[in-house]
């Protein structure tokens, strides 16, 4: 429970603690970034890490001149292409386990089946949606690789989605995370950004709720 709590903790001060990695790590926090970024988009047992949050905390600090903008812009896209790679190749590896038990240890099956409803409604362009939907933007590469979705096709919607989620968030962090209503306010901003990204997630259960009711 302690860990849960110093974890939230984390999440909605995530500038003060930015600055502290800053701080004590100097250059060495491109490197702490691009293993966050990595991690919640590359690996399946970890969607919990900030990822929204984080790219629009890290270009509040590029504004003030603590990271240099576009090397952070070069580092995290690398970290989100590489990370759903990764994931993508790991879902092809499990693929025939996956498809005989419908299950693996470790993963819940209820993200699957979330994940597997995007791909149903948006097709491929699910990699690109799912960048902006925390827990589906962790599952959705693996599950193209569980589905075998020809690479060229998953790695064109990868960088396309990776560009355009790091840079959305870094330049909103940028033009507005040092506004003062927003520097004073900015665990509000984090909570809000955080509410923001999991509204799909809400509606989408809303929606299967009213259909088991009918």
């Amino acid at each position: 429970m302690e860990i849960v709590i110093k974890f939230v903790d984390i999440l909605i001060h995530l500038d003060k603690y930015l600055n502290l990695i800053i701080q004590d790590y100097g250059i060495w926090t491109y490197t702490i970034l691009f293993t966050i970024i990595f991690c919640e988009t590359g690996l399946v047992v970890t969607p919990f890490l900030p990822g929204d949050s984080l790219l629009f905390a890290a270009g509040t600090f590029s504004a003030l001149g603590s990271l240099n903008a576009v090397l952070l812009f070069i580092i995290l896209t690398s970290a989100a292409i590489l990370g759903d790679t990764v994931n993508y190749s790991i879902g092809r590896f499990v693929s025939p386990r996956i498809l005989e038990t419908g299950n693996i240890r470790f993963i819940k099956k209820e993200h699957l089946d979330r994940t597997h409803e995007f791909f149903e409604r948006y097709g491929g362009k699910t990699i690109i949606i799912a960048r902006f939907v925390p827990i589906v933007r962790t599952f959705a590469p693996f599950v193209a690789g569980i589905a075998s979705m020809t690479y060229w096709r998953f790695a064109l919607y990868n960088i396309t989605g990776a560009v355009i989620w790091v840079a959305s968030f870094l330049l909103a962090g940028y033009f507005f995370g040092n506004i003062p209503a927003v520097k004073n306010n900015f665990s509000i901003v984090i909570f809000a950004i955080i509410f923001v990204s999991i509204l799909p997630g809400i509606f989408s259960y809303l929606g299967e709720r009213k259909k088991l009711k009918k």
